[in-house]
């Protein structure tokens, strides 16, 4: 009997150990882990170097309020904003906190210009923002708000690909349009660069902002460090999270000194984020993130696991409907229920996890050797040549 509540479908299987790629279960068998806490543990389980920081900082300060100075956070916020598009950040404790914090952000701008109906977020329907009440509202999804109401003002949608739909759903009341450029949950839809090319220009041209949800393809997940990056825009509000904390419980929103200045002292605040031992963990990514060769080598990997991923597509294309994916985000769109696809693959010892669309996603860590993609690729040509 669990006394926990059954909100998850939870596998019978547990883990007293991992360590890089692999985890250890409590009966001693070896599994390659490419769900890695859904694109969570960024340098994989038991990062020596993050291990390194969790010890020092845990002998340290663990928290203190925000009432007070925190120069771990003021040193990851100083690093975020150097390398990225963003002049002020916020933490959080997770992503679902960090697009609320975005949301709120967006609201609070226009409202402080004196424009206080401009606080409609425009959405692609079926996306996904996160489980809390708003978050849910955002992502427009039948099956998520289902027995959660009443509806959450404030949210319009749009049909991912159709602009008309996104054109004639934008009014004098729509304060952002929120996208992810890479829909993780929503089936491993990459977001093409004209196409957020598009919604730049269309946000310049209606003086709205333009928030892109990085929480999931964000921080090296993508080969770059944000998704958007391979477009060549700048949006204005980007949440993060997972990555960010390669396993410790990390969100932040990031803004404009433009959209930051409606944030002014007890506008927004958060009991645990950014606190001391959060933020030297955070950092402690940060140095291997951001390490000369590391990016390059997610993308050099990536292409290579794509190429082997499209090989096996194509040997088993009554299988494979489509191999997706940027960065190492990768999914594997099946003909058939992916359900059966990934327990076989759990059987042969590579864990993965579903997505929107009958698509299997799989997430290594961003540090993931060659030789482990290698396995990867073995189990699932094994995997289609005995499917049935």
């Amino acid at each position: 009997m669990s006394y926990l509540a059954n909100n998850y479908n939870r596998r019978k299987i547990s883990f007293k150990r991992g360590k890089g790629s692999f985890l250890y279960s409590s009966k001693g068998k070896r599994y390659l882990d490419f769900v890695q806490g859904i694109a969570v543990n960024s340098l994989g389980h038991s990062n020596s170097h993050l291990n390194k920081a969790l010890s020092y900082q845990s002998k340290r300060v663990w928290h203190v309020s925000n009432a007070f100075q925190i120069p771990e956070g003021e040193k990851l916020a100083k690093r975020l904003t150097k390398k990225t598009f963003a002049d002020s950040v916020i933490f959080q404790n997770s992503g679902a906190e960090a697009t609320e914090a975005a949301i709120k952000v967006a609201r609070k701008y226009f409202y402080s210009k004196k424009k206080p109906y401009k606080n409609r977020i425009l959405c692609v329907k079926n996306s996904f923002h996160g489980r809390t009440l708003a978050a849910i509202h955002a992502s427009g999804s039948k099956k998520m708000i289902e027995g959660f109401g009443p509806k959450v003002p404030g949210f319009d949608h749009f049909i991912y690909g159709d602009h008309q739909s996104l054109k004639k759903s934008i009014t004098k009341k729509t304060a952002a349009i929120m996208i992810e450029p890479v829909l993780g949950e929503g089936g491993i839809k990459v977001i093409p660069k004209w196409c957020l090319k598009g919604l730049r220009r269309i946000c310049d041209q209606k003086k709205i902002l333009l928030i892109c949800d990085e929480v999931q393809c964000g921080v090296g997940r993508s080969g770059k460090f944000f998704a958007f990056e391979y477009s060549g825009i700048k949006p204005d509000i980007v949440p993060i999270a997972k990555g960010i904390g390669g396993g410790f419980p990390i969100g932040a929103v990031l803004m404009t000194k433009k959209v930051a200045s409606g944030m002014t002292p007890g506008t927004h605040g958060s009991t645990f984020g950014g606190n001391p031992l959060a933020m030297k963990i955070g950092n402690a990514v940060l140095d291997k993130i951001m390490n000369k060769n590391f990016l390059d080598n997610v993308k050099n990997i990536s292409n290579y696991y794509l190429k082997e991923l499209n090989k096996i597509k194509k040997e088993y294309p009554e299988i494979i409907k489509e191999v997706r994916g940027l960065g190492l985000l990768i999914g594997l769109q099946l003909h058939n229920s992916q359900n059966k696809f990934i327990k076989l693959l759990e059987q042969n010892k590579l864990l993965t996890i579903r997505a929107a669309e009958n698509v299997v996603r799989i997430l290594p860590p961003l540090n993931v050797k060659k030789s482990e993609i290698d396995i990867s690729i073995k189990i699932i040509k094994k995997v289609c040549k005995n499917y049935k």
